[in-house]
Formats: structure tokens, C-alpha cells, sequence
């Protein structure tokens, strides 16, 4: 018995001795990878007014067939008004960098000075923490009213990624209510929330209860993970023979 319990004592350490460095290394590697998603102003691509880039899809959530539709909705828009307007997504920004902060270094990138900066508007979103901010230069302003630009971040982009990270939808609806607004019509408003709240039984559905059982033994297992080897452990030191003879 005490040979055996010893094989086993053995066989746990040479398990931990096996597992540990790679642990040690998944770790290390995520680590060092999270920084190269960030994504910093620098990183963009120059751009300046007049040019025929209108949206800028470095996060990859916009289909290519809706980006090809929001792109043309605003070069029309430009003809039309010399109004500009542009969307950015990026997937992570840098440490300590808000949508607010890096929208406003974009802007200044692209647009350094006021004249530049009049008939633009520029709309990024870190798709990470869905954090959405709008900027856009003196003549828009008159259409654009800070009022309305907080209501195109905070309601018209964020109600469809809240209800399932909807970013077609999102951009689509976004751009309509921009080249509405940027064009002189009446806007049209931030989309209407419906609720949802279901008022119907309160009795669990069958995959919730198969959730629910597999949670259970989840944790039984830990459980026992932790207590057997403590236990084995225990039994191998009482019944090692006592120094004293």
C-alpha cells in the first residue's frame, strides 16, 4: 500500500513537472501577443480631404457587400455638399487610449489644420469594448449638432451591437441617418428599442437545465482535483514509519 501510495505521490509531480512549463508558456505567449493587436493612430493610414477612402474596416465586422454601399451613400454625399464623412473600426486601441482620445489624434492626422477639418466628420468605434466616439469640424456643426452626434454614437450605433453585436446594422443605419442629417433633411431619429422582456413561464428549459448539471459536475470535479491529492498526501505521511523507531 505505502509503495503504491508513493507511485502515485510520484506520478503527481512529474505531472506538474510536465504541465507547468507549458503553462508557463501559453501564458508568456498570450502576454507578449495582446500588445500587437492594440491598434495606435500611427498605425492608420494617411488620409486627407478629398480622398475616395471612406471606410476603414481595420476590425473586419462590415461586409464587403454593406461597406461598398455606406462607401458610395457618402461619396455622393460629398458631391453633393462637400461634406465628408468617415467610419474607422479597429479591434483594439492602445493602453490608455478611449474612442474619444484616438478619434480626436485621427482627426488631427488627417485634417491638421481648420480648413481641412470644416466639411469633415469622423465616426470610430473599438469593437472590443463596442466604445463609439464622433468628431466633425466647424461646418458640419450647424447640421450636426452635438446633440445629435452623441445620439448616433450612444443610440443609433450602439442599440444594434447591444442586441447581438450587430455591426452591419449598426454602420448601415449610421451612415443613413449621417447623409439624412448632412444633407439638410429632417433626422430621422435614433432607432426604436423594443422591448423584449418576456412574460411568459418561469419554468427552466431543458438545455439550461443540461447547463446547470454540467456546472454542478464541473465544480465536483475541481473539488476533487484539489481534495484527493491533499488526502493521498496525508495518508503517505501517517503511515511512513515514525523516527523513533
Amino acid at each position: 500500500m505505502k509503495q503504491l501510495l508513493k507511485q502515485l505521490f510520484s506520478s503527481q509531480k512529474y505531472l506538474i513537472r510536465l504541465i507547468l512549463p507549458l503553462v508557463m508558456v501559453i501564458l508568456a505567449a498570450s502576454l507578449f501577443a495582446t500588445p500587437a493587436l492594440a491598434t495606435g493612430v500611427y498605425q492608420i493610414p494617411n488620409l486627407k480631404a478629398g480622398n475616395d477612402t471612406w471606410v476603414l474596416d481595420q476590425a473586419e465586422v462590415i461586409s464587403r457587400l454593406n461597406e461598398g454601399k455606406i462607401s458610395s451613400a457618402f461619396e455622393d454625399l460629398a458631391k453633393q455638399t462637400d461634406k465628408e464623412v468617415r467610419i474607422v473600426t479597429v479591434r483594439r486601441l492602445d493602453y490608455g487610449e478611449t474612442p474619444e482620445s484616438f478619434s480626436k489624434e485621427l482627426f488631427k492626422k488627417w485634417f491638421p489644420t481648420k480648413e481641412a477639418q470644416a466639411n469633415q466628420t469622423l465616426l470610430v468605434i473599438d469593437t472590443v469594448t463596442n466604445g463609439t466616439a464622433i468628431i466633425s469640424g466647424d461646418q458640419v456643426k450647424p447640421l450636426l449638432t452635438d446633440s445629435i452626434a452623441e445620439s448616433v454614437a450612444t443610440e443609433t450605433v450602439s442599440v444594434p451591437l447591444r442586441n447581438g453585436n450587430k455591426y452591419n446594422q449598426a454602420f448601415l443605419d449610421a451612415s443613413d441617418r449621417l447623409v439624412a442629417v448632412l444633407s439638410g433633411e429632417a433626422d430621422p431619429g435614433p432607432p426604436k428599442i423594443i422591448d423584449n422582456v418576456q412574460v411568459g413561464g418561469t419554468f427552466k428549459k431543458a438545455e439550461e437545465t443540461d447547463q446547470g448539471n454540467a456546472t454542478a459536475w464541473v465544480v465536483g470535479l475541481l473539488i476533487a482535483a484539489t481534495v484527493i491529492p491533499m488526502a493521498t498526501y496525508y495518508i503517505y505521511q501517517i503511515n511512513q514509519p515514525s523516527s523513533d523507531g
